[in-house]
């Protein structure tokens, strides 16, 4: 097959070791950075540009795309879809897993379980907000955070209305959610890869942190899951729509409880605490799923 690889970066570790587990399988791999492609939107023929050429012919495509990119990258992601390449994870299911505020109404609706949260506009509602979630701690997060940035808690509730204050007079939008203290600055990351968990890692927060963020200087080692947090990484990963991605847990008195549904989770982490080949993985869920016509919203979403 011929496979194309949304990245900015071939260097780093998760889109090297695709490359190369693609390759070991006799695949032919591109790496493209999605910044440098342009559309031409035309009807009946929609094409890619690509460095003064037309991108043709890719079975499949594995979209890498950063957080910081996520409009344009899912763009240009749509526009393969439209050209009917397979994708890893669709462009309308990595939107809606980055925008935190829908994927928790949607895990809600559902009945997965997630921290008790409030989500306000006006700074006059602060008390209740605070009460919604039982009062401080509470952790204060961006909409638009990543990798831990963004992410505050507030042990007081002046000190928690002192934060919501601040980031809204930034007109930032903001969650407030519960803080799950028996969690002890841990969490799971369940790595799914077409409807199954692959591989499961504990996160330890470093000392003093609360985010356990590998970013953050957390550590990362093998753990064993529970049946019960199985099933739920199982199903937050089929309520977003993702074939692959790494759904992060809390365990909390009343069960685990879903903190977020990464649709690009990086290899590094996951591959060193388990040892197991998951960008190889990765590459053999394409081989069985990727023919044409095989992406359910053929770009529509």
């Amino acid at each position: 097959m011929k496979i194309a690889i949304l990245s900015r970066n071939p260097k780093l570790y998760s889109t090297k070791r695709l490359v190369e587990a693609a390759q070991q399988r006799g695949h032919e791999v591109r790496v493209i950075d999605a910044l440098r492609c342009y559309m031409n939107i035309t009807s009946h023929n929609p094409e890619i540009h690509y460095k003064g050429e037309v991108l043709t012919g890719f079975d499949a495509v594995i979209p890498r795309i950063g957080a910081s990119i996520t409009f344009y990258g899912t763009a240009v992601l749509r526009q393969f879809e439209m050209m009917n390449v397979y994708p890893l994870n669709e462009s309308v299911a990595i939107s809606r897993s980055r925008d935190k505020l829908r994927s928790l109404q949607l895990l809600s609706r559902r009945g997965i379980g997630l921290p008790v949260t409030s989500f306000a506009h006006s700074p006059d509602d602060i008390e209740d907000l605070l009460s919604i979630v039982g009062g401080a701690p509470a952790v204060i997060k961006l909409l638009e955070g990543t990798q831990g940035i963004g992410v505050v808690l507030a042990e007081t509730n002046q000190a928690a209305e002192s934060v919501i204050q601040a980031f809204m007079g930034l007109k930032q939008h903001i969650l407030v959610q519960e803080f799950i203290k028996e969690a002890k600055g841990s969490d799971i990351r369940a790595f799914v890869i077409g409807g199954k968990v692959v591989a499961a890692m504990k996160r330890q927060a470093k000392e003093g942190e609360f985010r356990s963020n590998l970013h953050r200087g957390g550590t990362a080692q093998l753990c064993r899951i529970t049946p019960e947090e199985r099933a739920t990484a199982i199903r937050a990963a089929k309520v977003m729509g993702l074939n692959v991605c790494g759904v992060d847990l809390l365990r909390s008195n009343h069960g685990p409880v879903v903190m977020e549904v990464n649709s690009s989770p990086g290899l590094e982490g996951i591959e060193g605490a388990s040892g197991k080949d998951i960008a190889g993985a990765i590459v053999e869920f394409i081989e069985k799923n990727a023919k044409p016509n095989r992406t359910k919203t053929k770009g529509r979403g």
